[in-house]
């Protein structure tokens, strides 16, 4: 991929003189809606980061119903915000998305349940009903009960998957034993609606050896041979990592930037602080460059699920650095 980049790596040079000339359009589509998780390109839109290097930058929300790479695909977005486990299924699937940046450092994928189901290790998943996302997100956990070597159909010696809404009603209304959660997010609805930290044990996909990498910034292979979008992108991700260091450096404030750009008034200004001190807990330490080491253990996760792996072949192009050794030198 790299050697694919060097022609429009050179061209997109050449642009850079004329880049603040007039202002040109980049639309990023989120993975989910307006959220501190996002904090820090809604900080480079609104402290004019983005305006700086002569982009007009539109943000999309996410939702329940809309799968960025969809988008991608049929070119709704310049570049879109994914898990990699989705876009690596993607790829395999005929879509050719290309991770240029990682500004997510590490995971903050959970399994929480409660301990009054019995619970206490993965080895006592089997016979329990867990909450899962899907459209996309449930390719880190069934790589993971893949490699515990159990069938997600139910019965004694499998697990019963519920299709879990982006919500904790499951685990709250009795409906199953464990639920997806995030660290930033859906774990802290579970306290606020009135259980307590004592009355649940959390397994991170972390410490369990199944993380897989989250919110890289993707978009398509075609468009990296041409020179004006690999110099957009050069650009937008030099911007938005800026943000996302403000985020992590001022993550109060950054909170605020997200409420005043959700339309919706869902947030609260006490969950966004939360949420965004948890965040920057997961980008720190990532200048947005991919970490090799963390890709390679991400695709050997998801090759690893037996007879049913989410891929099932070695990714070729899946990433390049030529945009983030530009932006960040």
């Amino acid at each position: 991929m790299n050697k694919l980049l060097t022609g429009a790596m050179t061209g997109a040079m050449m642009l850079s003189g004329f880049a603040a000339q007039a202002a040109e359009d980049v639309t990023l589509q989120l993975k989910w809606v307006t959220q501190a998780q996002f904090a820090g390109y809604y900080v480079a839109l609104d402290n004019g980061f983005y305006a700086d290097e002569g982009l007009n930058v539109t943000i999309k929300p996410g939702g329940p119903d809309i799968a960025p790479a969809q988008v991608l695909a049929g070119g709704g977005a310049d570049v879109v915000l994914d898990w990699m486990p989705s876009a690596l299924a993607s790829r395999e699937k005929g879509l050719p998305m290309v991770n240029i940046a990682q500004p997510f450092a590490s995971s903050g994928m959970m399994l929480t349940c409660r301990r009054d189901s019995g619970i206490e290790s993965p080895a006592d998943f089997a016979g329990k009903t867990l909450g899962v996302w899907f459209f996309g997100n449930e390719y880190p956990f069934l790589s993971w009960m893949s490699q515990l070597g159990l069938s997600t159909d139910g019965g004694d010696d499998g697990v019963t998957v519920l299709k879990q809404g982006f919500n904790v009603d499951p685990i709250l209304q009795g409906q199953a034993d464990c639920v997806s959660t995030m660290t930033y997010n859906e774990y802290w609805q579970i306290i606020d609606a009135g259980l307590t930290a004592d009355d649940l044990i959390v397994f991170k996909y972390e410490d369990q050896g199944v993380a897989t990498l989250e919110d890289g910034m993707y978009v398509l292979e075609d468009n990296l041979n041409d020179a004006a979008f690999v110099d957009k992108m050069v650009r937008f991700v030099r911007a938005s990592m800026k943000g996302w260091k403000w985020a992590e450096a001022n993550p109060d404030a950054a909170a605020m930037i997200v409420l005043e750009n959700d339309a919706s008034g869902a947030q609260t200004e006490e969950h966004q602080k939360r949420m965004m001190g948890e965040i920057a807990k997961l980008t720190a330490g990532s200048n947005g460059a991919l970490d090799i080491a963390a890709y390679e253990r991400t695709v050997a996760s998801l090759m690893s699920g037996g007879s049913d792996p989410v891929i099932t072949m070695e990714p070729v192009g899946a990433w390049t650095h030529a945009i983030t050794d530009a932006a960040l030198k």
